[in-house]
């Protein structure tokens, strides 16, 4: 009986055991499997690469980790001449399953990449070599906006000034390694509404500069609670912490803010006058690219707040910025 009962348990763990290396060699091999790349080539005209400018810059933000940031100033001001070199890192310390690194987006890196190469990339996840990216690049937002736009992105990309600039590979620990394959998914497009339709334009704004990936806590890439309440903590260097804000229309979000103000809070960045504070250890930074949204259209920024302000008010106060001194402090006490 005792030998009978080894006998099948021990046929029950060959089959789970046989049945997860099935599942493995399929994920490491079958996928990710969004189709092959569009063959399709995309006219660089004046008025693509205007649009796809003021999209990769201050909608999409695409330039906010493809770029030189001085991490010094306050929001990271760019580096003037290093416009799509790449080489911002994501790893272990913010709380990411590994080490990734943006790439050189200009002509030295991708200048032997197809147009569809790069469409099927931004708007699915999966590189040029079949390989996933990791979804720090939002690409299901991006697989969900107008096809247009994201041909304007590609446009613009390819004047981009050549930067002979090669950061590091990214790496996945596992189990992400594996459970990356199977991220990537084909494009949903959509279509860009009309300005006139404030709200739907407002919330197609909205889904392009993934706003909902930092002001939404996921875990294990997963969304855990309320949109737009709060998302990530953000640990700097020195020990400090910052978490996103809550955007929804509650007054321990942005409930009591008017448009004029919250237009006004973006454009004050785009002013000529403003210049970046330096920030010294323990004082207040931020990872918002202020500087980047601060260049877009009133308009534009007029219809996100209208969006935001129609979403479900949820009650959430935020401790947004705790400096390194007083977590110290926290922790003694503890």
């Amino acid at each position: 009986m005792k030998k009978r009962i080894k006998r099948a348990f021990l046929l029950i763990f060959s089959m789970l055991l046989l049945i997860v290396l099935v599942v493995i060699i399929y994920v490491s091999t079958m996928l990710p499997n969004v189709g092959e790349p569009e063959d399709i080539i995309i006219e660089v005209t004046p008025e693509r690469v205007e649009r796809g400018s003021y999209l990769a810059n201050n909608v999409t933000v695409c330039m906010d980790c493809h770029i030189g940031r001085d991490w010094s100033y306050f929001s990271w001001p760019i580096i003037k001449g290093t416009e799509g070199q790449g080489g911002e890192i994501f790893d272990q310390s913010m709380g990411f399953p590994g080490k990734f690194v943006s790439r050189n987006i200009t002509p030295v890196n991708l200048g032997e990449w197809t147009d569809g190469e790069l469409l099927r990339a931004i708007t699915t996840g999966v590189s040029r070599n079949n390989k996933p990216i990791f979804p720090v690049m939002p690409h299901a937002n991006y697989g969900s906006m107008d096809k247009e736009d994201i041909k304007d992105i590609i446009a613009y990309i390819r004047t981009l000034e050549p930067i002979d600039h090669q950061p590091e590979l990214s790496r996945s620990e596992f189990p992400m390694s594996l459970i990356l394959n199977t991220v990537p998914k084909k494009a949903n497009f959509g279509t860009r509404p009309p300005k006139t339709e404030t709200l739907k334009y407002g919330k197609h704004l909205v889904n392009a500069a993934a706003c909902v990936e930092c002001h939404t806590q996921k875990v294990n890439g997963q969304v855990e609670g309320e949109l737009f309440v709060y998302g990530f903590e953000f640990k700097f260097p020195d020990g400090a912490i910052l978490r996103s804000a809550n955007i929804t229309p509650h007054e321990t979000g942005i409930g009591t803010w008017t448009k004029e103000l919250f237009v006004a809070r973006f454009k004050a960045y785009s002013d000529s006058s403003y210049i970046p504070n330096k920030v010294k250890p323990g004082e207040f930074q931020t990872v918002t690219p202020w500087m980047f949204y601060g260049e877009m259209t009133e308009e534009d920024l007029g219809a996100i707040y209208e969006y935001l302000q129609n979403l479900k008010p949820v009650n959430q106060v935020v401790s947004v910025f705790e400096p390194a001194n007083k977590l110290q402090k926290k922790s003694k006490k503890g």
